[in-house]
């Protein structure tokens, strides 16, 4: 049975954004990725070498590109809640992995964050420029930081993926709202495990339709010994119309950390998703990627090939 870890090609010019395009930040990883305007935008991930001073929630530089590739980086993040009202005002960290969802001229931005030390929950903001930001709400308790919301309603409902729990083996679970800010209504949808790359844990990231389901990018962790944890990206299918219901998932993975900007970094061994953007005329998916905790990187491949990966179980 042919397996799904050569569907995806490397760019060759990565890794794309390193910490020499961003010289406030000892590190920049984990993009969350998205289209405005014709452009390809960026929410980076990034720790600024004043990182110890934070006293307030700040993150998401926004790096905007022509070609997908070559990226222009904002002098300042789009997030910073220095005169943000309570209860944000009390939020204390810096803002990582966040997970962006457009829905219709809207971006809805879900951030982990701290206060006080406690934490991750998840602060739930927008903007429809990213230019600027407005706050939300609090939209998840501890300890949750990846709740991914799929980019339109089913049913009348907005929904969202989620993985409660910090510890080894915290399932995914989906949770259904009326407002994106009152959630509830909790079912679960993928246990790690199921495959020896994310024997450990699995999280989401927002749902992409397709003509056979909603496609998830997801990252697995195999931890084979003490120390030592591999974080890689698969993929699973959902129902289009019953969102709960998983439909396909790669046996294999679709990338693992194998370069070396991959696998030496301030993290080692780390391949680590925020979303895709996904292109159905031209059958071409995006993934652009953590890369140990310290660069991003860019992979591609077809989306077909993906979808029947997932459907077919490689």
């Amino acid at each position: 049975m042919l397996n799904a870890t050569r569907i995806l090609k490397r760019h060759p010019a990565n890794p794309i954004i390193t910490p020499a395009h961003m010289p406030q930040a000892a590190v920049v990883f984990n993009p969350s990725p998205a289209r405005y305007k014709g452009r390809t935008v960026l929410l980076l991930s990034a720790y600024e070498w004043s990182w110890p001073e934070v006293k307030r929630a700040r993150g998401g530089w926004v790096a905007m590109s022509d070609d997908g590739v070559k990226f222009e980086i904002a002098d300042e993040p789009l997030i910073d809640l220095i005169d943000a009202p309570a209860p944000f005002d009390k939020l204390n960290c810096t803002l990582i992995d966040a997970r962006i969802t457009q829905i219709e001229d809207r971006y809805y931005i879900n951030s982990p964050v701290y206060q006080d030390g406690e934490g991750p929950f998840t602060l739930l903001g927008v903007t429809e420029d990213f230019q600027s930001y407005q706050p939300l709400e609090i939209v998840a308790a501890p300890v949750n930081r990846v709740p991914s919301v799929f980019p339109e309603k089913i049913g009348g409902k907005y929904y969202r993926l989620e993985r409660p729990g910090h510890d080894a083996g915290a399932s995914i679970w989906l949770s259904s709202s009326p407002d994106l800010i009152h959630w509830g209504c909790y079912r679960p949808v993928l246990k790690p495990g199921y495959s020896i790359w994310n024997i450990t844990k699995i999280g989401p990231t927002p749902p992409i339709r397709t003509p056979e389901g909603w496609l998830v990018i997801m990252h697995g962790v195999w931890a084979w010994q003490a120390g030592a944890s591999h974080y890689h990206i698969g993929a699973f299918l959902l129902d289009l119309e019953e969102p709960w219901k998983v439909i396909g998932k790669t046996q294999s993975w679709l990338l693992a950390p194998e370069e070396d900007y991959e696998t030496r970094g301030t993290v080692n061994d780390v391949v680590f998703p925020c979303g895709a953007l996904a292109d159905i005329e031209v059958d071409e998916l995006r993934i652009y990627y953590g890369a140990a905790d310290t660069r991003i990187g860019l992979a591609t491949g077809s989306l077909s090939a993906v979808v029947e990966a997932c459907l077919k179980g490689r």
